[in-house]
């Protein structure tokens, strides 16, 4: 019997081999699908809010005329996905520079994104929407608004920073393809999420 298994208190046959157990996930991989399902939960809590603010509230605002500027968000948004995709695949693909290019293809994209959304921000406090007042009905309309996007934005901006960060320590070889991939799977989310708030806060205020 070996010093090993004595330490171990266990002795395996000759020949044995010793796998890993099934269904093992990453530390790292856990963690970042924990805080999905709870930040999941939270952007829930919060649609179901505004619909229940939205079908109990007479005069429901409805001060979208065009589909323009969020059909060109939405398609950025998700063109960023492919990108993020992209890089993952040639980070395990052992090809640092083309996933290091296309994580900051990315980050570009998650940068318009936002200027965007900020631009459209500008455009509806200029006609006189804050938080709790607008020209078109009640003031829940801007509470709520400012609360689901400006939500969905703070981790926009989030993504974009930590894409940054991980991208320039990637590339630095300070982390590996698996660091690339847990990053990924944030920002999809960051997408999917996204493809929740178009049609509840945008596509039914359009007017009419």
């Amino acid at each position: 019997m070996s010093e090993a298994d004595l330490t171990m208190g266990t002795h395996h046959p000759p020949g044995m081999t010793i796998g890993l157990p099934p269904f093992v996930v990453p530390a790292k991989k856990m963690a970042i699908w924990l805080f999905i399902i709870a930040d999941a939960a939270t952007f829930a809590a919060c649609l179901v809010a505004y619909g229940f603010l939205r079908n109990g509230t007479a005069h429901w605002p409805r001060p979208f005329h065009s589909v323009v500027n969020v059909a060109l968000m939405t398609f950025i948004l998700l063109s960023s996905s492919l990108t993020m995709l992209l890089g993952v695949r040639a980070a395990k693909a052992g090809d640092r520079p083309a996933a290091f290019r296309w994580t900051m293809v990315t980050m570009v994209a998650g940068i318009v994104f936002a200027l965007l959304h900020v631009r459209e921000w500008m455009g509806l406090i200029g006609e006189g929407m804050t938080l709790f007042h607008n020209p078109w009905g009640t003031g829940l309309f801007g509470a709520s608004f400012f609360s689901v996007t400006g939500l969905h934005l703070s981790h926009v901006v989030g993504g974009i920073v930590a894409l940054l960060v991980v991208g320039l320590r990637y590339r630095r070889g300070r982390l590996g393809d698996a660091d690339l991939e847990v990053m990924g799977l944030y920002w999809h989310f960051v997408d999917l999420v996204w493809m929740f708030v178009v049609p509840f806060v945008y596509l039914l205020n359009l007017a009419r």
